[in-house]
């Protein structure tokens, strides 16, 4: 029988279709696998997706975001209060539940929070439709570990307004076991997971027990100071930096111009879980300026290192809170998926897997070369066997004193290392990937 899995988060959505055996998640009809949970709001239409984001700079006080976050709350709960404080959207009371205020120019339309998913869930239905046809309405829907009751209530509600046949609420640690087939394949034996989720608002953790097939949460905490929106901030704020030092003009409080600036460094960011480098160009960025700028993983890495520690403190927090250590956890599984950001936790290894030192070299050099070794045995018997090396060449040269290099080593999941090599002074970076040994 075909079912759809519908993952709806605060600023995105992805869905998944179960066919012939198989689950795979569906790219949407921009060809993109994960697609913004923003809905915009014009005089005569409702836009969602992709094209509603784009439109944000032009469109911002009809545009609707995050609306995870307000699903099922009152206006009294904490929760709730700190997103009508943030959103660009303006949310009022009325009739004693809360509503989006959308002015189009001829009228003033209230909508509800419930409507704005139900349009997010009629996007994901039509995208698995593609593929499975009209016919398959049957759905399994992720919710956070946290939801209480009203706020199932509401997402279930939006689902089936939206003409899904909801048969289960899953929590979303549990739906990341799943796919990973985590308990599934074994029948016996007890083991201990740890759930990471690098959301685009907020960094979710839990300690889970698989015993037997069986799941059980032991530990979980959320921070809703951390996730992929701040480290597009980050990275935002450092080509406002850039912008102010090429043309000495400070963008940062004017609010088209940074939100330019967001939209660019959140694709550089992606961009940068894959390459060296990404190029970041606006034309017209404030007074007609055009603003070209390249960013290089390193530079990212340093920037949001505070970020990364903040995670790697989390983790630990939450395993102290279990009463637990590393040895204690038997796998690692990262639910993040959208912001692609991976911490490795295999038994036995210590966080962080991503490793940064700052070289010194003479400033009269004109070019650098790391070595990397590995070493086996112990003492007096260990050996070094020379790997690898990254090679920066055309340096400046300097009469005098000494440069900063910047060496990072990340390994990533599929245990393959991930080096690059900057001069912290100009920025110019070289990168190699060294893959795992079949």
């Amino acid at each position: 029988m075909a079912a759809i899995g519908v993952h709806l988060g605060c600023t995105s959505a992805c869905v998944a279709v179960y066919k012939d055996g198989r689950a795979g998640v569906v790219a949407n009809d921009a060809g993109d696998r994960v697609t913004p949970a923003v809905v915009a709001y014009s005089e005569n239409e409702e836009i969602v997706g992709l094209a509603a984001k784009q439109s944000r700079i032009r469109n911002i006080s009809n545009t609707v975001m995050k609306v995870k976050r307000i699903l099922g709350r009152s206006s009294d709960d904490p929760q709730a209060q700190k997103y009508i404080t943030e959103s660009k959207c303006l949310v009022i009371e009325k009739n004693g539940k809360l509503r989006y205020e959308i002015d189009t120019g001829e009228e003033t339309k209230f909508v509800n929070p419930e409507d704005v998913a139900r349009l997010i869930f009629s996007k994901m239905k039509e995208t698995a439709h593609s593929v499975l046809g009209s016919d398959a309405n049957d759905v399994v829907i992720t919710v956070p570990f946290d939801f209480g009751e009203k706020q199932k209530k509401a997402l279930g509600d939006a689902a089936g307004a939206a003409g899904f046949n909801v048969l289960r609420l899953i929590h979303e640690p549990s739906a990341a076991l799943l796919a990973y087939g985590i308990g599934q394949d074994s029948p016996t034996g007890k083991s201990n997971i740890l759930v990471f989720k690098l959301g685009g608002t907020s960094l979710s953790l839990s300690v889970m027990e698989v015993n037997s097939g069986i799941y059980r949460v032991l530990s979980t905490n959320t921070d809703d100071n951390i996730g992929g929106a701040h480290f597009t901030e980050t990275l935002a704020q450092y080509l406002a930096s850039e912008f102010q030092r090429s043309f000495k003009h400070d963008v940062r409080g004017n609010a088209r111009a940074m939100m330019k600036l967001m939209n660019s460094a959140e694709v550089a960011k992606h961009s940068l879980s894959t390459l060296g480098s990404a190029n970041c160009f606006l034309d017209s960025l404030y007074e007609g300026q055009d603003f070209d700028c390249n960013v290089s993983r390193a530079r990212f890495e340093l920037l949001c290192s505070p970020l990364f520690n903040k995670c790697i403190d989390a983790i630990r927090e939450l395993l102290d809170q279990s009463g637990f250590t590393a040895d204690d956890i038997n796998k690692g599984v990262d639910e993040s998926g959208a912001n692609r950001f991976t911490v490795l936790f295999p038994s036995g290894t210590p966080l962080p897997a991503r490793r940064q030192h700052t070289l010194q070299a003479p400033g009269s050099i004109s070019s650098v070369c790391l070595e990397l070794y590995e070493s086996e045995g112990k003492n007096s018997a260990k050996e070094e066997t020379k790997f690898a090396q990254v090679v920066l060449q055309d340096l400046d040269k300097k009469e005098n004193g000494l440069r900063d290099i910047l060496a990072v080593l990340t390994m990533k999941r599929d245990g393959s290392l991930h080096v690059t090599c900057t001069d912290q002074e100009t920025g110019k970076c070289e990168a190699i990937t060294i893959e795992v040994a079949s």
